[in-house]
């Protein structure tokens, strides 16, 4: 049995800028991790081409500004460098490869108590805490939907988590279910690998440019949200036409509106738009129905198809673990207070990286819990 003032579970980058901000005003704490390294989203599952899809100075992590001469939109192995130099700075070293399996919050002892294994030589783990921060994430693992017949699908099948690059596609005919920013994005990469590109966009969304969205957050921090909305909608109106041509339809309520009601995001262009009104990529409704190669959709229209990649989202672990009696999370392992009040619960227990608002939320998060920390020792 090891006791611990806080344990961080996460080392993802929640967890890293919560232990930052801990060793800021030098208070002890322990980090587990269940992979074998930090920031595992951003090594293992994103796709080669990804960037951060906001402009640096909204995406740094709490006490560490990018160096000077970091592009606008960072890539992804330069983050990766920034986060392993995040780590170095603060003295964040986690201890990997502990997947927690239960925590429960004792009253008599006013502890936390913790039993996670150690997969690397699996032996069980007992740890106690008086302060428990959830830091795995509102994308710990990937959601895999039913989709009628994919059983019956002989081609490759994949979650976008798995997704590297469209390279080893080119020439087939992929459809890509979700459109997200990674299904834009992934259907972009592939169409300019040359593969035969379809993308499934089932709801209204909101397609931007990164300029746009930069000067949206820069606007926002001074104009009501209500007018910035208006402002950038009729831009980008003006800037991409009448998409419903072409499939897609843009949501009634403004997209910053919008994220802080639903925490659906806005999709930021890298060029998936002009391909679609270009008819290079295809537009399509619903699935309705998989038959062998044969894809079915609500429309009416059949096609066929070599492979499928589902860019349809992660959803979160903690619940399959945290057992809290006060219920911090809902059944669907978020946060059941609102934004902004979202990351504090009873008992010493706290959240963060679940307020679906990016790096700033995060960062947000991780200060937040730090000095109610320090208020409650001090």
């Amino acid at each position: 049995m090891q006791e611990v003032g806080v344990l961080i579970v996460g080392a993802g980058l929640a967890g890293l800028a919560t232990a930052a901000c801990l060793h800021q005003r030098s208070v002890p704490y322990l980090i587990v991790e269940r992979e074998d390294c930090s920031a595992s989203l951003w090594r293992r599952r994103a796709y080669d081409r990804v960037k951060l899809h906001l402009a640096k100075e909204f995406c740094a992590l709490p006490h560490m500004p990018y160096p000077d001469g970091t592009l606008t939109y960072v890539p992804k192995k330069e983050f990766v460098e920034y986060l392993d130099t995040y780590a170095e700075r603060f003295g964040v070293n986690p201890r990997y490869c502990i997947s927690v399996e239960s925590a429960a919050y004792d009253e008599g002892a006013r502890q936390w108590f913790v039993v996670a294994r150690d997969t690397t030589v699996g032996k069980e783990v007992l740890l106690t805490a008086r302060f428990l921060v959830v830091a795995t994430g509102e994308n710990a693992m990937g959601f895999m939907p039913e989709v009628p017949g994919i059983e019956s699908f002989p081609g490759e099948t994949l979650h976008s988590s798995t997704y590297r690059s469209g390279g080893v596609y080119a020439g087939k005919r992929v459809l890509v279910v979700g459109s997200g920013n990674s299904g834009m994005e992934i259907a972009y990469d592939l169409a300019n690998h040359g593969a035969d590109t379809s993308i499934v966009v089932r709801s209204p969304v909101h397609i931007m440019t990164k300029g746009l969205i930069r000067l949206e957050m820069t606007l926002v921090q001074h104009v009501p949200v209500t007018i910035v909305d208006f402002l950038i909608v009729t831009i980008a109106n003006f800037t991409f036409g009448d998409l419903s041509r072409h499939g897609i339809v843009r949501p009634k309520t403004g997209p910053l509106l919008l994220k802080a009601k639903t925490g659906r995001s806005y999709v930021i262009d890298v060029g998936t738009a002009g391909l679609i009104k270009k008819g290079i990529i295809k537009v399509f409704g619903e699935i309705s129905n998989i038959i062998g190669n044969n894809i079915e959709f609500e429309d009416e229209k059949e096609r066929y198809f070599d492979a499928i990649v589902l860019a349809t989202g992660y959803k979160t672990t903690v619940n399959s673990w945290l057992k809290d009696e006060n219920c911090i999370m809902n059944n669907d392992g978020l946060p059941k207070k609102g934004y902004p009040n979202h990351w504090k619960g009873e008992n010493g227990l706290y959240c963060a990286g679940f307020a679906m608002r990016g790096l700033a939320g995060i960062s947000m998060d991780a200060k937040n819990i730090a000095d109610d920390i320090v208020s409650t020792i001090y």
